[in-house]
Parts: structure tokens; sequence; C-alpha cells
């Protein structure tokens, strides 16, 4: 072997055993800055809201899953089978959260679920959503917990970045209590660190004149799992709502669940080819009767994002469409009204769903 071969060969290899070097750091790197929440833990409450609930009163309540402000009618994901990681600009981004606040403001719901609130995330420039959101809205109280905390995800390519991101709740009623609880990951290290750590925020409001509570459960549960993750996931949800349905407390739990409900017909929206991906369903026989689960399957709750929206056939025989989202009600409570707000899904990949109901005297 000549001296020339010889030093390539010695090139080569210091090359590869510097990569190798630099995985193994960042691993470390990302094991050491691992968020890892405690199985329950006590969440901060900010704001102002005054109002009160009793028996007899009604309410409006609405989930949104505001993808981020980065998922507009313009918007493709790689995990949906698109191209982009991201595919808003720092423009457009400012220009969803408005119309999430505005959408807010035209509502005037009482309490408001929000999934995907970024804090400090390269996908959204590293605006933090919910201050935004929060100092443009008056008299509510607002929680926050992290699902999804990462220093650096390091895929695909160009890469997501930094994330620090949440599930929010809005409420005119003034809260007593949060917590945020940990939902099982169903992912295995190393693979764990780039991905989320999903929970429930419960939030508790008094009731006027009584010793219950309403018991708000904001949540987002898995999506790109194998299955297993969500089943553990609805399990310990279950289990919480008929924990706390059973001591007599007014239950609603609300959010993106990434499954259908089992007493929905949803043909309206089948799936479009077997590549796209698929929700799981929630069996609604399997909890208890005095929860029931609502929605408005009249107009799809999310769509795809295997393409942007704006520009292609939107029919529902070839763009695919899912009903995702909704709420699940303990029978002391009176459902009166449950819609989807069609907005065409112009600055999120989720339309909002807005329910009115009475606290049972």
């Amino acid at each position: 072997m000549n001296k020339t071969l010889k030093k390539v060969l010695k090139t080569i290899l210091i090359i590869l055993l510097v990569l190798v070097a630099a995985v193994i750091l960042f691993i470390g790197y990302l094991t050491i800055t691992e968020y890892k929440p405690k199985d329950t833990e006590s969440l901060d409450i900010d704001g102002s809201s005054s109002e009160t609930l009793a028996a007899g009163d009604d309410f409006t309540i609405m989930t949104w899953n505001m993808g981020y402000a980065g998922l507009g009618e313009n918007a493709d994901f790689f995990m949906d089978g698109g191209e982009h990681v991201r595919s808003c600009t720092e423009s457009q981004v400012n220009d969803n959260i408005d119309a999430v606040v505005a959408q807010i403001q035209k509502e005037d719901a009482d309490v408001v679920f929000l999934q995907e609130v970024d804090r400090d995330s390269k996908r959204s420039y590293g605006i933090d959503e919910l201050e935004k959101i929060t100092s443009s809205l008056d008299g509510y109280n607002s929680t926050f917990a992290r699902n999804y905390k990462v220093a650096y995800v390091p895929y695909p390519l160009p890469t997501i970045g930094k994330v620090d991101c949440g599930i929010a709740t809005l409420s005119a009623f003034s809260v007593d209590d949060s917590q945020r609880i940990s939902l099982p990951c169903p992912f295995k290290y190393p693979i764990r660190l780039g991905n989320l750590k999903r929970c429930l925020m419960v939030d508790r409001v008094a009731i006027e004149g009584s010793d219950k509570e309403l018991v708000l459960v904001n949540l987002h549960l898995e999506a790109y799992d194998d299955g297993e993750g969500k089943a553990a996931q609805t399990k310990q949800l279950r289990e919480l709502l008929q924990e706390e349905a059973e001591k007599g407390n007014y239950v609603i739990a609300g959010g993106d669940f990434n499954q259908a409900f089992s007493n929905y017909d949803n043909s309206a929206y089948p799936l479009v080819s077997e590549d796209m991906w698929t929700p799981g369903v929630i069996d609604v026989d399997e909890f208890s009767d005095n929860l029931t689960f609502v929605t408005d399957n009249s107009t799809p709750s999310c769509r795809s994002l295997d393409r942007p929206l704006a520009g292609n056939d939107s029919d529902p025989s070839v763009f695919q469409y899912y009903m995702i989202d909704g709420f699940i009600v303990s029978d002391n409570l009176t459902i009166n009204t449950v819609e989807t707000r069609d907005l065409g899904f112009k600055n999120s990949d989720h339309n909002p769903i807005v329910m009115n109901v009475t606290v049972t005297k």
C-alpha cells in the first residue's frame, strides 16, 4: 500500500471517528437536557378572571388545535407525507396568531382549550404565542402545560430544531387549582429524546354554593405512534374522568384526541389513500355511562398535511379530512349546542369546536 493511499484511508478514518464522536456527544447533550416532567406537577395560574359559576348557569367552551400558528392553508408537513418542516414566514405566523385571537373574541367563550401553543420554537420563529394571545385578551385566567420541549430536534433536513410547546387553557372563571398530569410515552430511548411528552392539564373551578367542582381537562393525545400509545393514554384519561364523575364533579375533557369517536358516523370523510395517516378510534362503550362523547361531524375538524390546501382540490373524495377533535362531558352537564366552526383551515390545520352547556341543578 503506497503512502498516498494510506494517507487517504487515515483521513477517512479520522473523519468517521469525528462524526461518531459528534453523534455520541449530541445524543449525550439531548440526554442531559431531556425534559423529564414529574407524574403530577402544579401549574401557575396567571391572569385576572373573576367570574363565578353556579348550578343553573350555562357557559360556552371552545377547543382548537392552533397548529403552532404555522400550519395554515399554505402548509404541508413531512410527518403527513408533505415536504416541509416549516411552511410559514414569520409574518404569516403572526397573522395566524392574530386570527386565533380574533376568533376567541368573536366566540366570547368562557373557556378555551388550545393545543400546539409554541413558547420559543424555531418552527414559529421563537415567538411566545401564549404571551401574544393572553396579552390581547382581557378577563381570562391562563394555565399552560408543556408537552414538547427539546433543545434541538435533529431531523429531518432542514431540521425541526429547538421546540418549546404545550397546551393552554383560558378561563373566564376563577381557577382554584391547575395540574399537569403526565401521560405514558410510547417511544423508547433514544427516539423519545426528540418526541413529545404528552399530558393532561386539569383545571378546577369551584361551583358556587356547592362542594363540587367543574373539572376542565385539556388534552392532545398521541399522533404518530403504532396505536399502543393512544390506547395507554386513553386508558389513563378514562380512569381520571370516571373518578371525577363518580365524585359528582362536573367534568369536561376536550381537545385533539387524534382519534375518532365510535358513536359518530364519519363516512363523509373517507380515507382517500392507504398511504394517508389514519387516526385511531375511541370505543365509547369502554367508558362509563355517565360520560358522553360529543362533536359535530357536519364539518371536518382537521385536514391532512400531505399537501397544502390552498391551490389543491378540496373535495373530500380527493383531499383527506378527519374528525378527531371534540369533548367528553359528564351527565350532570346539559349539552345545549356543539358546532365545528368552518374556518376553511385558513390559519390552522384544525377547525375549532364550540360547545354550550348548562350546569345541572
